[in-house]
């Protein structure tokens, strides 16, 4: 079972908008939002409800709990929001000028150039890469493990599965003999990034083992990049067109901005690609690994799963045309990211002065929304706490406000691979699923760590059990 240290689920106030009083305690909130954030949220929450400040050294914290809140940030007064606040300028050392991190007019620019690579039209066409690098695992590395009853990471896996399908989503074929650079640099990159807890971190010139390795693993990955971007761009201009992959890379050096007439430099692609490649496997791996801990509590949902897969696509891999008729299979990794969202919390910085239902949020105070907790919120979910995917069927579904779920954020900062993302996770857990299931390890407790994403601290640790066995 898992364990967590969080208080019991709060039960908020949707119309309290009290501030909270002065903190004379100048590191209380600090050491509180650095141990354990989602306990400090939940507390307050419950104390205060769904809109109040807190400080938090020189900051001033404003969270917003209810879905009209942040709908309010994120869509209808979006423009008074941005992204220049300490977290993003930390992940800016890392992803640049990338979407996730831009601003302003450059935002703007990037997002109406990359768009159109994002067509769903487009997309689909990775869904059979997508398949068979799934089925290559299966074959090459779960046999074995499930052979020799191997206790595994799955969280690993999951990991590497999609670190792999964005490597050839963006350059075509396998990262090969690069892959386990590019691999080893991720993880160090997001146990960097994963060690601010938000708020505090050692600037990168300190002289620490953790920055020299933090250093060494950015400018593998830098190297990695910038050369096959600069391999890239010497084929489409030494090479047939027809000779040239149509995957993400190409479409991003290619890409041109309609009212400038002009293309990204180098550098653009870079962050583009490092903000794809960071952003397009952490996530879904996250989700993924969580759904296979829901999956392995949950029998009953196990066996409707399997009911489903083998009615629809008896015993062959899906596509992406089979997805609209696999709903479940949907709805699954839908109710794991309302659970354990991978995004699990978000910030904005207030530009100017604002008011939503009468609480004032001031010039220059970080915004904070959280989908771990709005996803919990128990006015517009029944029994929060408990997995039940049925709940985004669509007659359970009517009536919910739009943000009450918002597991790729919302508004125009919507998160361009949403389509991407969903797609990869129900291919994927659909071919995983029609030949496996999961026994999970009880000596390795589950414990969410709440980081840059939302990870199982400790892994997911199972054994593999074959379907016909």
């Amino acid at each position: 079972m898992m364990e967590s240290s969080s208080a019991p689920q709060p039960q908020p106030n949707s119309r309290s908008v009290r501030p909270l009083p002065k903190d004379r305690h100048l590191f209380r909130n600090l050491h509180a939002i650095t141990a354990d954030p989602i306990d400090m949220f939940q507390r307050l929450i419950q104390t205060h409800g769904d809109a109040f400040q807190f400080p938090l050294l020189v900051w001033k914290v404003v969270y917003l709990n209810h879905p009209d809140g942040v709908q309010h940030v994120l869509q209808t007064n979006n423009k008074n929001y941005n992204k220049q606040n300490a977290d993003y300028k930390i992940i800016k050392q890392v992803t640049g000028e990338g979407l996730l991190t831009s601003d302003g007019d450059f935002w703007l620019r990037q997002r109406r150039m990359i768009q159109p690579i994002f067509q769903r039209k487009r997309i689909n066409e990775f869904g059979t890469m997508m398949v068979q690098t799934t089925q290559d695992m299966l074959e090459q590395r779960w046999a074995s493990l499930q052979k020799e009853q191997t206790t595994f990471d799955i969280a690993e896996e999951m990991m590497r599965l999609t670190l792999s399908i964005v490597g050839k989503a963006l350059f075509t074929t396998d990262l090969g003999d690069i892959a386990e650079t590019v691999s080893q640099s991720f993880i160090e990159v997001s146990r960097r990034l994963g060690s601010y807890n938000l708020w505090v971190y050692l600037p990168s010139w300190f002289p620490s083992a953790g920055n020299r390795r933090y250093q060494n693993a950015l400018h593998a990955l830098d190297s990695t990049v910038h050369r096959l971007i600069e391999q890239r761009r010497l084929d489409i201009s030494t090479q047939p067109s027809d000779e040239i992959p149509e995957d993400l890379l190409t479409f991003l050096i290619r890409a041109v901005d309609e009212e400038s007439n002009e293309t990204m430099t180098n550098q653009q692609v870079r962050d583009e690609v490092i903000t794809l490649m960071l952003a397009g496997h952490e996530t879904t791996a996250n989700a993924l690994s969580w759904t296979w801990y829901l999956l392995s509590q949950h029998p009953d949902v196990v066996e409707k799963l399997h009911h489903e897969l083998d009615s629809v696509l008896d015993g062959r891999l899906p596509t992406v045309a089979d997805l609209p008729n696999l709903p479940y299979n949907q709805q699954i990794i839908e109710e794991s990211m309302r659970l354990f969202p991978p995004a699990w919390a978000t910030t904005r910085n207030a530009c100017e002065d604002d008011e939503f239902n009468g609480f004032r949020i001031p010039k220059g105070s970080i915004v904070l929304v959280c989908p771990y907790t709005t996803h919990r919120h128990p006015d517009f979910w029944e029994d929060p706490e408990r997995f039940w995917p049925e709940r985004f069927a669509p007659e359970h579904s009517q009536g919910r406000p739009k943000y009450a779920y918002f597991p790729f954020g919302g508004g125009p900062r919507l998160c361009i691979g949403k389509h991407f993302a969903m797609m990869e996770a129900q291919l994927l857990l659909a071919t995983m699923a029609q030949r496996y299931h999961v026994k999970l390890d009880p000596s390795v407790p589950i414990v969410p760590e709440p980081l840059i994403t939302m990870r199982p601290k400790h892994g997911v640790h199972v054994t593999l059990i074959r379907r016909n066995e």
